[in-house]
């Protein structure tokens, strides 16, 4: 006689094909990784047998096959109406007693082993899940039944689901055949779920496997997966879990203005209600409880020996954190490593539109703003499909798309899965897209310029590259890069590369902290309004000196983590007083300079008594990084030291905040771009580790030019003979002194010839914009693209 139900500890991956990928999944971990820390829910299965034993005897699998083999696979409309009336089919038919009789008695032996009526019903097809079939979600999920006639009324829902367009259109695509397709229903004891969300163990925007990627929102995840709400977002950093330190480096608030949460009235099991704004304003779990997810997600990847894709729950009784689902992740994990493939616009613009990035890519075509699946017909291929937000109903259309954007969502919504597994750019949770853009607009859209994808007006020009990665030859001096925003880090250091030749600590403040550091020190002592905007930035922080540090290490760390072990060399804030300015609150504390490029800036705000408070925030965040995280390939750079005084007044003003050349490996680099470091080379060495040319100031200083005057703009030029000149003196006086001598302007990225004259000179290492590195890395070694 057919088995038609199995219990999680009775099945594993060998049984996919009895109990669909979802289940068996679920059933190796519940039996083989609870001894690891891994928490799963129990729970029954019924197998393929149970749904065919359904179909037969109902007879209807004659009857949809019939259906089927008629039917215009091609024809959408057609497909959508047969996939109706199989539904409908399969909802009005008898379920045959024994499947009744087995579902209500392992049903009761469930509830009574937890103590608890609730459970989740979820389908497990058996060509979901496997590594080359990435659709997941192709099927219903019900959360939060009671009673066993409830949750046999789920299980021949799901079995419904089986036929819904998406998963009809699903199967076509990927040559499925109907033989070859069944499903299975895992009955699962409820998570009372106080949050939940999506893990994944890689980046799923670069690829980058050395980080655990968390989502998180308040309830059910249902509202998280559809799009309904912008997650919180958190990094692990793997290594650190692995060795003990403290793992979280990068967490980015979401709004979660709305929970699904269990229904009270019969009839009713999940509401969907409003969350107040001090826990809109809070993230869903603490650092602990990120980091235990985290572990459990490591254990889940090292047992599968792959990415995985997993959902997790805290439950609001217990406090512990379950796993729900885990599948293989098929998105990233198939991309092909020996290629790297980059898209840049060739002309920028001010955006109509802004969200989160997803696929890093650039699309374009006709806007068509699409309120519902029944107006699929509308999208033609090309256009930017735009929406307030996608469900799994959405995806025949989605195929067609140039570019989505959704108006609601997070990275691992829906709409940002299905576009990565599309390979179709992305720009989700944009607040409004569906107002500001209008139907038969032409647009541009960006996912290529970091963690926020843009929407251009009008159809721009853009290039793709493609570099073979296991072709490149051995350049003729280490390349570097210069690199600010740390959300791209992951991306960048596919490129290849030897390191960071340039981090730019200012970028961290102007776009994650946007405060000045004064202001933060001194509220709430601030104007009301200044007052206002801080606590609007640092919510989820415990106060705003926590907030300024956090958000510094955290910027920090993500830079240090992506190009580990190689070096990272962090340039402490180098904002001139006019910058400093334009944060919020800046002007309270800003002299008004003639000429603010030669004025307040560099090592002498280090040193001065009217900064040294916010200079030791900064010590702060870097000793944390090198130090609580082990990010000890962290070195730093000191910009714009005039003289000797001041180099030897910087490092005693660094080793008073923690930060002590020579102790545990710290490197302390200058940057050599005014005429008197090169002209007195050999004595500033004797501060520091090695010079890091600053091409850009260093030729503004030695030719007495403002490069930003349009008047004298022609004569800047780091080529001249007297710039090289000093370049050639600090690199004699470096090599001279065996220590470090490298470039970071803009000029090796501009201009080939110098980036040549420069590796004859002698130096140690060229810093390149990103988008420069594999061409100069070429041109260098003798070879063409």
């Amino acid at each position: 006689m057919a088995e038609l139900i199995r219990w999680f500890n009775e099945v594993s991956l060998k049984d996919i094909g009895v109990v669909g990928g979802k289940n068996a999944s679920l059933g190796e971990m519940y039996s083989n990784l609870g001894s690891l820390g891994v928490v799963v829910p129990n729970g029954f299965a019924t197998t393929v047998d149970a749904y065919r034993l359904f179909m037969a005897e109902s007879g209807l699998d004659d009857r949809v096959g019939r259906l089927i083999d008629s039917t215009d696979r091609q024809d959408h409309e057609v497909l959508e109406k047969v996939g109706r009336d199989i539904r409908r089919w399969v909802a009005g038919a008898p379920v045959p007693e024994r499947l009744v009789d087995e579902i209500g008695a392992a049903y009761q032996e469930l509830t009574s082993q937890a103590g608890e009526a609730m459970v989740a019903v979820r389908s497990s097809a058996t060509a979901e899940d496997l590594p080359d079939a990435s659709f997941a979600g192709l099927q219903d999920t019900y959360l939060g039944l009671k009673g066993a006639d409830r949750v046999v009324r789920a299980v021949r829902d799901v079995f419904a689901s089986l036929y819904s367009h998406r998963a009809l259109d699903y199967r076509i695509r990927t040559g499925h055949h109907e033989q070859q397709v069944s499903i299975s229903a895992g009955v699962q004891q409820m998570v009372h779920s106080q949050a939940s969300g999506v893990v994944f163990t890689i980046d799923t925007e670069s690829g980058f496997e050395g980080v655990v990627f968390i989502t998180g929102t308040y309830g059910l995840g249902e509202l998280l997966v559809q799009g309904s709400v912008n997650p919180d977002e958190f990094y692990v950093a793997k290594r650190n879990l692995a060795a003990g330190r403290p793992a979280v480096i990068s967490r980015t608030l979401g709004t979660k203005t709305q929970q699904m949460v269990f229904g009270e009235l019969i009839g009713s099991e999940v509401v969907i209600e409003d969350v107040p704004l001090a826990a809109q304003r809070r993230f869903c779990l603490s650092d602990q409880e990120i980091e235990e997810l985290a572990r459990q997600a490591v254990v889940i990847e090292d047992y599968y020996g792959r990415p995985m894709d997993i959902e997790w729950a805290k439950d609001a009784l217990d406090g512990r954190i379950y796993i729900v689902q885990a599948r293989p992740e098929t998105a990233r994990s198939k991309d092909d490593r020996g290629t790297l493939t980059r898209f840049s616009l060739d002309e920028g613009g001010t955006p109509v539109v802004t969200g989160r990035s997803v696929g890093q890519r650039i699309g374009a075509g006709t806007v068509r703003i699409v309120h519902s699946p029944r107006e699929m017909s509308r999208v033609a291929e090309g256009d930017v499909l735009v929406a307030d937000m996608t469900d799994p109903d959405w995806e025949p259309v989605m195929q067609r798309a140039s570019a989505i954007v959704t108006n609601r969502g997070g990275r691992t919504c829906h709409a940002a899965i299905i576009a990565r597994e599309l390979g179709v750019p992305a720009v989700v949770g944009s607040g409004n897209a569906t107002r500001l853009l209008a139907d038969g607009q032409k647009v541009t859209v960006s996912c290529a310029e970091g963690e926020t994808g843009r929407v251009y007006e009008g159809i721009l020009p853009f290039r793709t590259k493609v570099v073979r990665l296991d072709h490149m030859p051995e350049p003729p001096t280490k390349i570097m890069m210069n690199v600010g925003n740390p959300s791209r880090a992951f991306g960048f250091s596919r490129i290849p590369n030897h390191g960071v030749g340039l981090a730019r600590m200012e970028f961290i403040i102007n776009n994650a902290i946007g405060v000045h550091p004064k202001a933060l020190l001194d509220y709430p002592e601030v104007p009301d309004k200044v007052k206002a905007g801080i606590e609007e930035r640092m919510a989820g922080y415990t106060n705003p000196k926590n907030f300024f540090i956090t958000k510094l290490v955290e910027g920090i760390a993500t830079l240090a983590l992506g190009f580990y072990p190689k070096p990272v060399i962090v340039r402490l804030s180098d904002f001139k007083s006019n910058e400093y300015a334009h944060l919020l609150g800046g002007t309270v504390y800003e002299p008004t300079e003639e000429n603010p490029m030669l004025g307040f800036r560099g090592a002498s705000r280090y040193r001065s008594s009217d900064f040294s408070d916010v200079f030791s925030l900064e010590c702060e965040a870097l000793r944390r990084v090198r130090g609580d995280l082990g990010l000890d390939n962290i070195e730093v750079m000191v910009p714009f030291v005039r003289t000797l005084e001041e180099a030897e007044s910087v490092l005693e003003v660094m080793a008073g905040n923690g930060l002590c050349r020579g102790e545990d490996g710290l490197r302390v680099i200058m940057m050599c771009e005014i005429p008197s470091n090169a002209l007195l080379a050999p004595r500033f060495l004797e501060y520091f580790d090695g010079f890091s040319i600053g091409s850009n100031d260093l030729a503004q200083l030695t030719l007495a030019l403002d490069r930003d005057s349009e008047l004298v703009a022609d004569l800047f030029d780091e080529r001249n003979q007297a710039v090289k000149e000093l370049i050639r003196l600090a690199v004699e006086a470096c090599r001279e002194a065996g220590k470090y001598i490298g470039i970071c302007g803009q000029g090796p990225s501009d201009y080939p010839d110098l980036a040549a004259w420069l590796v004859e000179a002698g130096l140690e290492s060229l810093s390149l914009n990103p988008d420069t590195v594999v061409e100069t890395w070429l041109h260098l070694s003798g070879k063409k693209e």
